[in-house]
């Protein structure tokens, strides 16, 4: 990996599978909910399991995907009262932490570009804190468009006046970092490995990292972040 970081003054920042560990979004789509769901309408757990696949392979990419405002009208059950059940599972991935300390001391301005829905950003907030090293947190909800589209780059841009020939985006979606080279983000960077519990995944057009380390021993002596922007 040849990055620079004189050359970056924006790091654009994924949450789910990039700084959280994305194993209790998978844990919670696909074995609480349809768990819960059963208990709950009394139902078959496989008839609802099968569902619920089939849904998120029509809806996988959309906006919709993203919303919990969307699932508990689809499913009339509260998505987030049901996310709370299980909010032990939300962890930090390893060395995130220190890399978000030294960004925060660097002179990059430092935003969270999520398609996460408002109120389970706040959820995983409430549980790591990690909000207060960021200037800016944005949600896909917010534009009207997920990062897989095109428009959500431009809105993006619009909206946090970044120069894309000096931003950095980290994410552990291969469509998502897809969508940003497309739209002209100079540096993409993939997570190997976004949950725990399963195998990294490969990925043959951008560098990738499975521990932040590496960048965060790139960052030292760097001139610290100005007062403003």
């Amino acid at each position: 990996m040849t990055l620079q970081w004189q050359d970056i003054d924006t790091v654009l920042l994924d949450m789910d599978g990039t700084l959280l560990d994305l194993h209790f979004d998978n844990y919670f789509w696909l074995q609480h909910l349809p768990k819960r769901y059963a208990q709950i309408y009394q139902v078959d757990v496989l008839s609802i399991e099968n569902r619920l696949h089939q849904m998120y392979a029509q809806m996988q990419g959309k906006l919709q995907w993203y919303c919990f405002d969307w699932w508990a009208q689809q499913l009339q059950v509260d998505i987030i009262e049901l996310k709370k059940e299980i909010t032990h599972l939300i962890e930090i991935r390893p060395s995130a932490t220190e890399f978000l300390q030294n960004l925060q001391q660097s002179h990059c301005r430092v935003v969270l570009l999520t398609n996460s829905h408002r109120a389970g950003m706040q959820l995983k907030f409430d549980k790591t804190g990690i909000d207060q090293y960021f200037d800016e947190i944005v949600s896909s909800h917010d534009y009207g468009f997920c990062k897989e589209q095109q428009e959500f780059w431009q809105a993006a841009e619009t909206h946090l006046k970044f120069d894309k020939r000096r931003c950095l985006f980290i994410d552990d979606s291969l469509p998502v970092l897809t969508a940003a080279k497309k739209f002209g983000i100079a540096f993409n960077i993939a997570v190997k490995n976004p949950d725990s519990k399963k195998p990294a995944n490969t990925f043959s057009d951008f560098d990738s990292v499975s521990d932040f380390g590496q960048l965060t021993r790139k960052l030292s002596g760097i001139t610290s972040k100005p007062n403003t922007f």
